[in-house]
């Protein structure tokens, strides 16, 4: 827009101005002093457009290198300071001076080339000026002598030949912009030309969701085409249930998230929500109907009440205080000096790991969907803690189906049915005790984060 922008501005007040004034001064001249007069300027403007054009082309290479540089350099700096922790960690202060001290003298080279093609620009218009300048002085003189034209003619030329040299000083400039203008709005409409890889249908309703069943039926999925997620994965959450998914990491366990929430669509099979097929309803209302605490939870750089009225918007302060109080934030708040207005920072900085996820799952707890999906929601929580929230979770997950995705087996031992997933299919199904009894994956599991509780 800031293409279009300048396009138009220099296009209406610089460019047009300039080209119909040459014409008349061209004009003017031919017709009252003779071609020579008309032919030295119309030839010293196309040789000072065409020079300008050529040399900007060239010099644009130092351009680019004096942007790259800069952005090298500053991102280095940036990277360095944002990271210093970790660079007084490794003592690793001259280290980073150093590489940082070579960015700057790559900056500090493309800059003095980019200087250098700058003078030569300028000094080959300012050569073919005083070319057309001298020209035009000397042709005025020799009339003035021979009685062809008065002293107020040799002046007349003199000011009509700066006049039309003064606006094309900032043809290197324009035309460089251009250049790049257009280059801009190209992209904002190959932008605009984009679509979603997601789009409703046209005919997509909203869902209507009562009892909250889940089922996915023979579902198949890739990222890409050379590399199969899913195959063929069938199951069904009944309302009101929890069902955990389990597996080794790459199994396809949060894919199967993205897809209830359409994300992505499945490249086979369908996923309904209470007999529909979630593929022929919009992406809103499916969503609408699904709340998530995500096993990364970023927050925005805002106050923890609004973080948290993010689930609903709408929400009273008394649902926000309840909802931190299910969520076991109460006693956190408590503590904070600003209580609820304390600001928790860019993507919640100011906030350890499992705060950040007790906000998560009050911000959860407010949207109160009826179907509840649980991305390994305490992972960053000590023992204690978890024990706590998942009490809290299992006390608002009733009435409502719950899908789990969990990486500790001790936090689903309680789950109505519980899915292993193992490259990409289903491999177990059932009940904690009934997959023990399998003496399959899941025992072997269960039997090595045992072990490694065991050791610690």
């Amino acid at each position: 827009t800031s293409g279009v922008s300048f396009l138009m501005r220099f296009l209406i007040f610089n460019i047009g101005p300039t080209l119909l004034e040459i014409a008349m001064v061209v004009g003017l001249l031919f017709y009252n002093y003779g071609a020579s007069f008309a032919l030295v300027i119309f030839v010293s403007v196309v040789m000072y457009v065409f020079f300008s054009m050529k040399a900007t082309d060239w010099r644009t290479k130092f351009v680019k290198q004096v942007n790259q540089a800069d952005n090298n350099s500053t991102s280095r700096a940036i990277d360095s300071l944002l990271n210093f922790e970790t660079v007084k960690y490794f003592n690793n202060e001259s280290f980073e001076a150093k590489r940082y001290d070579v960015d700057l003298e790559q900056w500090e080279t493309a800059r003095r080339k980019n200087r250098l093609s700058l003078f030569a620009l300028n000094g080959g218009q300012a050569f073919i000026i005083a070319g057309a300048m001298t020209s035009m002085m000397a042709l005025a003189a020799i009339n003035v002598a021979k009685g062809n034209m008065t002293i107020g003619d040799f002046v007349l030329v003199n000011a009509f030949t700066m006049q039309i040299f003064m606006p094309l000083n900032f043809l290197g400039f324009v035309y460089r912009e251009i250049r790049g203008s257009i280059t801009n709005i190209e992209n904002l409409f190959t932008l605009l030309e984009k679509q979603p890889a997601i789009v409703d249908k046209a005919d997509a309703k909203e869902i209507k969701v009562s009892k909250g069943e889940i089922r996915f039926e023979n579902v198949g999925f890739a990222y890409h085409k050379d590399r199969q997620i899913l195959q063929d994965v069938s199951f069904t959450i009944k309302p009101g249930t929890k069902v955990a998914v389990v597996g080794e990491s790459g199994a396809g366990k949060s894919t199967l998230v993205k897809l209830l929430f359409r994300f992505y669509d499945p490249t086979h099979g369908c996923i309904k929500i209470d007999g529909q097929d979630i593929a022929q309803h919009t992406q809103d209302s499916v969503r609408k109907h699904i709340g998530i605490v995500p096993q990364d939870t970023v927050l925005f750089n805002d106050s923890l009440y609004e973080n948290i009225r993010y689930g609903r918007p709408e929400a009273s302060e008394i649902e926000i205080d309840e909802a931190i109080k299910l969520a076991h934030l109460d006693s956190f708040v408590a503590r904070l000096p600003d209580k609820g207005d304390t600001q928790v920072g860019e993507r919640g900085l100011k906030l350890s790991g499992g705060e950040k996820q007790r906000v998560a799952i009050a911000r959860t707890i407010l949207k109160r969907p009826p179907i509840m999906v649980f991305d390994e929601a305490t992972s960053s929580l000590d023992s204690q803690s978890e024990q706590a929230i998942l009490g809290a979770l299992r006390e608002i997950a009733k009435g409502h189906t719950s899908f789990m995705i969990a990486h500790r087996l001790s936090t689903i031992v309680d789950a109505d049915s519980i899915i292993v997933m193992d490259q990409g299919m289903i491999a177990e199904q059932g009940s904690h005790d009934e997959l023990m009894r399998l003496d399959g994956i899941y025992t072997k599991l269960w039997q090595a984060q045992q072990k490694n509780n065991n050791e610690e």
